[in-house]
C-alpha cells in the first residue's frame, strides 16, 4: 500500500515535517506493506504558482499530484497561518481535480504556536477534505509549541495512525481486481463491505 505524506512546512527543520514524520512512522508500525512517499510543498511553491497562470503543472508538481491522487492513504500537515491552513497548502489542493481524492482515507494534522488554533482541524481542514470527497479519519492531530514532548501528543498520534491504517487496510481489501467491465467499486459499496468485515 502507498501512503503519501503532504507537508506544508516552510522552514528547515520544520515542526510541520516533524509531525508528518511521526504520523507516518506510527502508521507504518501498523501496516506491514506500506510504502511512504513525502511531498514537501515548499519545494513546489514556484510550480504551484505557475500552474495557476498557465494551467500546466511542471514536472515536479505533476509527479506530486500523481503521487497524491494515486495514494491508498494520505497524511496532510500544515502550519497554521491566520487561524487557518497555509496558502501554499490550499493552493496545492486547488490544483488537484476536485474528484481525484474521492474515497481516499486522509489523516489531517496541523502545527501552530498556540493551542488556541487547534480548531483549525475541524473548521478548515475537515471541511476542505470533505469537499474533496475524501474519507477523513475521526482523530485529527494538532501540535502547539507546548505539545512537543508532552504525553498527550503521542496518544493522539497513535490513535489517528491506527484509524488511518485501519481504513487503508479495509479499503485495500475491498478494491476489485482490474477488469475490462469494472474499474471502481462505488464508495457506498466499499463502506458496506468495511462494515460487514467488522
Amino acid at each position: 500500500m502507498k501512503l503519501v505524506v503532504v507537508s506544508a512546512g516552510l522552514s528547515v527543520p520544520s515542526s510541520t515535517r516533524l509531525l508528518a514524520d511521526r504520523l507516518a512512522a506510527a502508521v507504518g508500525r501498523r501496516t506491514d506493506d506500506v510504502v511512504v512517499q513525502v511531498v514537501e510543498l515548499r519545494e513546489l511553491a514556484v510550480e504551484i504558482a505557475q500552474n495557476f497562470t498557465n494551467a500546466f503543472p511542471g514536472r515536479a508538481l505533476a509527479a506530486a499530484i500523481d503521487a497524491v491522487t494515486g495514494a491508498d492513504g494520505l497524511i496532510v500537515v500544515t502550519p497554521v497561518f491566520s487561524a487557518s491552513y497555509s496558502g501554499l497548502f490550499k493552493s496545492f489542493f486547488d490544483v488537484i481535480d476536485k474528484d481525484a481524492l474521492a474515497g481516499t482515507p486522509v489523516l489531517i494534522a496541523a502545527t501552530g504556536g498556540t493551542a488556541r488554533h487547534s480548531m483549525v482541524l475541524d473548521h478548515a481542514l475537515r471541511p476542505l477534505f470533505s469537499h474533496l470527497k475524501a474519507v477523513v479519519v475521526p482523530t485529527g492531530v494538532y501540535a502547539a509549541s507546548e505539545d512537543w514532548g508532552a504525553a498527550g501528543l503521542d496518544g493522539r498520534i497513535e490513535r489517528a495512525a491506527g484509524e488511518l491504517a485501519g481504513l487503508m487496510r479495509g479499503l485495500a481489501a475491498v478494491k476489485p481486481a482490474p477488469s475490462d467491465d469494472l474499474d471502481v467499486v462505488p464508495f457506498a459499496e466499499q463502506l458496506a463491505a468495511l462494515r460487514a468485515t467488522g
